[in-house]
């Protein structure tokens, strides 16, 4: 039996679209540009928003705040217009469910957003912890941890999975299973991490069926 603690945005519901359309368009005006502009942002949000912010900031010289708003009024849309559930993460939480695991999200969202987030794209989970609720930020293992203790669940069961180094490194730290979930053509620095390029290869890494 094993359970997954998922990472929410960029590994369990694709939001990179947006959010990197929506900060390329903060830079370059309305039109967020072409391919090499949109790799560029994408580069950086990989690592963390704030992260792209600041360094699209200084970059371009635009104010943090006009990226912040950007940013912001992207997750504003997602109450009526959500972005899409990532191509098999629906497969992985029922084989997940069926043998008996538990399906656990770990998340830098806050709670009301992600909840929501999650009730309009029909998505159930077991449980979610959020770091706002009080919980250091990863690669910091807290919250993976808390799911952890929470559910009393062995670490060795486990397998984390995420688009971002910290979230791997957060898995490790706690003792479980990281997984990185890499973009294609995006360079991420994680020495030794496994990698996947897409969700339905953790179906391998599941144990099979009995």
């Amino acid at each position: 039996m094993t359970s997954v603690i998922w990472d929410l945005g960029g590994t369990l519901v694709d939001t990179y679209p947006d959010v990197d359309r929506a900060l390329a368009g903060a830079v370059h005006g309305d039109d967020p540009g072409g391919e090499e502009e949109l790799n560029e942002v994408a580069e950086l949000t990989r690592v963390s928003s704030g992260h792209a912010i600041e360094t699209l900031a200084q970059r371009h010289g635009v104010s943090p705040e006009d990226l912040r708003a950007a940013y912001e009024r992207t997750k504003e849309t997602w109450r009526s217009s959500p972005p899409p559930v990532v191509d098999g993460a629906r497969a992985v939480i029922a084989r997940v469910r069926e043998e008996g695991g538990l399906n656990l999200v770990a998340t830098h969202r806050d709670r009301e957003s992600a909840t929501q987030l999650l009730h309009i794209l029909g998505v159930d989970v077991d449980d979610m912890v959020c770091a706002p609720d009080g919980f250091a930020r990863k690669p910091d293992p807290a919250m993976v941890l808390e799911l952890l203790e929470r559910h009393g669940l062995d670490p060795e069961e486990v397998l984390a999975v995420g688009d971002r180094p910290g979230d791997v490194a957060a898995a490790r730290a706690a003792g479980v299973r990281g997984v990185l979930l890499q973009t294609p053509g995006i360079p991420l620095e994680a020495p030794g991490a496994e990698r996947i390029t897409a969700v339905e290869e953790l179906l391998d890494l599941l144990p099979p069926s009995a």
